[in-house]
């Protein structure tokens, strides 16, 4: 008999229900011993039909439901929206209004990147780390309250402007708290170049600046692939007049993922300053028609990466179609490159998280 081992290719299901990840996600795995050499994406668990709901709905009160896509990022979502009906009713909004969106949309962003590095933690076995970064973010979440209303689904957009303004003492509530979040966040720089976690994230999910490219990439998962490409720099709402560049890395890896996201930190805490300081006097809302017509496209820069939204308007108070496409969607094929290549079977956690997915967004 021969003693020659034959490698046997199986396949393993990764999900939709995995303790790193707090909404189903599904991978089919192709394994030969512990090394992952190929993937299969599998989608529509949580689809709720959010796409015909906005054709069923007056389009002004679609701002809520477009909040609903997704309880990480709804600031952005609904920046889209609003935006894209303004643009079907040839209006704009306020410049108050403007520099409102962008300091919510800024928060939003702190909140989903701290939220990311405490499940980086949990994926990597540091859980008091992810018990700390998720105390920073309810400070964020607090002032996200006071100023929408609500905690979660922050739907503050509307189409002509924003329902509320901020008041002086909010403002320096906001100031407060970044000046807390830039003491409190140095703990997680500390735990971005620990040994450990290193070990875990570098060399492992590699995507070349080339398949970033070819693959459709956006958001951090691109910029840490060393392509400088931010929607927030065509200058939509009040990013015209606030000094920024886009944050890039070039490992390629799950660790450039990472050190993407920990700059952007520092850098909504910029912005929002800036706006703080330039933000205008004036109304926040403006009276627009109530029958959008013609097609458009918004494009909003999310957390996660770009949110495209398609909007048509027939000259009726309902839109005839309104299709999204998420960052999470436009990066699961990127995902499926890097876990084809070869990595571990332990590190397709590590993997998968670091493009930060949202099952619900992605499916709506």
């Amino acid at each position: 008999m021969s003693s020659e081992t034959v490698d046997v290719k199986c396949n393993i299901t990764f999900g939709p229900q995995h303790p790193v990840f707090p909404e189903p996600v599904q991978f089919k795995l192709d394994v030969i011993d512990e090394k992952v050499v190929g993937a299969t994406p599998v989608l529509g668990y949580v689809h709720r039909g959010i796409e015909k709901a906005f054709e069923l709905n007056d389009f002004k009160l679609n701002p809520a439901l477009s909040a609903k896509i997704c309880g990480i990022c709804p600031a952005p979502h609904t920046t889209a929206y609003v935006r894209g009906a303004e643009a079907l009713l040839g209006v704009e909004a306020p410049p108050r209004a403007k520099y409102i969106r962008v300091i919510i949309n800024e928060l939003n962003r702190l909140h989903s990147h701290i939220l990311w590095f405490g499940l980086l933690g949990d994926a990597v076995g540091f859980e008091s780390f992810f018990m700390q970064t998720w105390n920073y973010r309810e400070k964020v979440m607090d002032v996200l309250e006071k100023l929408t209303g609500h905690r979660v689904y922050y739907a503050t957009n509307a189409v002509g402007g924003v329902r509320r303004d901020i008041s002086e003492k909010q403002e320096k509530e906001i100031e407060a708290l970044l000046r807390a979040l830039e003491s409190d966040l140095a703990n997680i720089g500390g735990v971005v170049k620990d040994y450990s976690v290193k070990k875990r994230t570098q060399n492992v999910g590699v995507l070349t600046k080339k398949e970033a490219k070819v693959t459709g990439a956006v958001g951090p998962t691109l910029r840490a692939s060393g392509v400088a490409y931010d929607i927030r720099q065509t200058g939509y709402d009040a990013y015209a007049d606030i000094k920024f560049e886009p944050k890039t890395a070039d490992s390629c890896d799950s660790y450039g993922r990472a050190i993407v996201r920990w700059l952007e930190i520092f850098q909504s805490i910029d912005i929002i300053r800036q706006c703080l300081g330039k933000i205008p006097k004036g109304d926040i809302m403006i009276k627009t028609p109530n029958t959008p017509k013609g097609e458009t496209v918004s494009r909003v820069e999310a957390p996660r990466g770009e949110v495209f939204y398609y909007m048509k308007g027939n000259g009726t108070k309902n839109l005839e179609r309104c299709k999204v496409r998420t960052p999470t969607y436009a990066n699961v094929w990127p995902t499926v490159t890097m876990l084809s290549k070869g990595c571990q079977l332990a590190d397709v956690a590590v993997v998968v998280l670091s493009i930060d997915p949202c099952i619900s967004c992605t499916e709506r």
